[in-house]
């Protein structure tokens, strides 16, 4: 096992950590989170191994995306700036196969067990479909501008987003096309990136980089609603000035609240929008929650207390990863703020949800456990390495790849649900 050298942390997370044995003792208490008093040392590294190689790195210097897991074969999959998608072994890093691609691969890949195989995008502007077992190409795509965003399989139907603002829906079997819808890419300034789909209810919902959100109809791609206009609201909010960024480039989320199911849009200066699924009205905003990169839903499901006593209910948090305005938790019912945690310079990933806690990495300071009950830091690690790459994790273990192509296996050791 290596030993990284010791973490010094930032003022921003340093006053998260609780060490006291008083607070770990309050761990027994079923309100009080286990996670929530840890000590340090609950995250280790496993191993670390250099993927890519300097020669083959022809564009970016850094690592985009999230690693897939195919957890039943115990293999990863991630792609890297060299032009590369590769599947590797999860339990030591050993390279099973590489396929390469005309441009870099900063798109999440999407696995598929019921036929084997991997769905991804690249800077060369092609959607692939490559076998799982050899990398051996099935088919490949050209949508005519880059593809970073994670495709999504939904009833026979495969669908994706690229760079130019067009959403397509292809026949995962052969590659053919099925419906596509392009918006005219807006004029003016617009922060880099842009939104993939997302799905619920045979529905696709897409944000486009003039600040307007869509839903389509999964089978033939017809519009279920009006385009909601986010730059306008974004008008409204800043006093009807123009906006200097209105474009809306993170993911959509779907979810259900209590009057049914939603989907959580936002705008890189306007804040967070939660849109009802089936006819685009406001459910509730959050104009505070300003560049916004990523979404995601975390769950506590219900569980018994250790001392017996009634069973401690769910609890879901709408987190939101931003470039500006910190790690925000929310209440996905109303959008209150249940907390928020300051950036480091260079802001922080998207976050993983792993054994009980979750997971960012940063581009300064490493790579960073949080409680995600209060936002409080658990245990980080500071390896000398930048991040840009989100983590993949399942069960105790996570995945990521450094800006400089290293392939890190990390742990983490939850607390024990008994004894001292």
């Amino acid at each position: 096992m290596l030993n990284p050298r010791p973490i010094l942390l930032p003022f921003w997370l340093a006053v998260g950590l609780c060490t006291s044995c008083d607070a770990a003792r309050q761990g027994a208490n079923p309100e009080v989170p286990l996670w929530e008093n840890r000590p340090g040392m609950a995250l280790t590294l496993v191993s670390q191994s250099q993927l890519t190689f300097e020669g083959r790195n022809f564009d970016e210097a850094y690592e985009h995306g999230r690693p897939t897991l195919d957890p039943s074969m115990r293999r990863v999959f991630v792609g890297s700036s060299d032009h590369g998608l590769y599947a590797l072994r999860a339990h030591d890093g050993t390279v099973l196969w590489r396929f390469e691609t005309m441009g870099a691969v900063q798109c999440e890949p999407l696995y598929d067990p019921s036929d084997d195989s991997v769905y991804f995008g690249s800077n060369d502007g092609a959607l692939y479909k490559v076998s799982a077992q050899n990398g051996k190409l099935q088919w490949r795509f050209m949508s005519a501008s880059e593809v970073q965003r994670k495709p999504v399989l939904h009833q026979g139907k495969l669908y994706f987003s690229n760079a130019n603002d067009t959403l397509v829906a292809l026949d995962p079997k052969t590659g053919q096309m099925i419906w596509n819808y392009h918006r005219a890419p807006v004029g003016g300034m617009s922060v880099a990136g842009y939104a993939g789909p997302a799905v619920l209810d045979n529905r696709v919902f897409v944000a486009f980089s003039d600040g307007h959100v869509m839903a389509f109809d999964a089978n033939d791609g017809s519009s279920l609603w009006q385009p909601v206009d986010l730059a306008a609201e974004l008008e409204q909010i800043q006093g009807y000035q123009v906006p200097k960024y209105f474009d809306a480039d993170t993911t959509p989320l779907t979810f259900r609240i209590s009057t049914g199911p939603v989907v959580a849009v936002a705008t890189y200066a306007g804040g967070l929008y939660v849109l009802d699924a089936e006819t685009g009205a406001q459910a509730w905003s959050n104009d505070r929650v300003v560049g916004v990169t990523d979404l995601m839903m975390w769950t506590q499901p219900a569980h018994p207390p250790r001392d017996g006593g009634p069973t401690i209910p769910a609890r879901r948090l709408l987190l939101a990863s931003t470039g500006t305005s910190g790690l925000w938790a929310l209440d996905p019912e109303d959008g209150q703020e249940v907390w928020r945690l300051a950036l480091p310079a260079g802001g922080v990933s998207a976050p993983a949800s792993i054994a009980g806690a979750i997971m960012v990495t940063t581009t300064r300071y490493g790579i960073f456990l949080i409680s995600p009950l209060n936002g409080k830091v658990i245990d980080g690690i500071d390896l000398g390495m930048t991040f840009s790459m989100a983590p993949a994790a399942y069960g105790n273990r996570a995945f990521v790849l450094s800006d400089g192509g290293a392939w890190l296996s990390l742990h983490v050791s939850p607390p024990l649900r008994s004894g001292g």
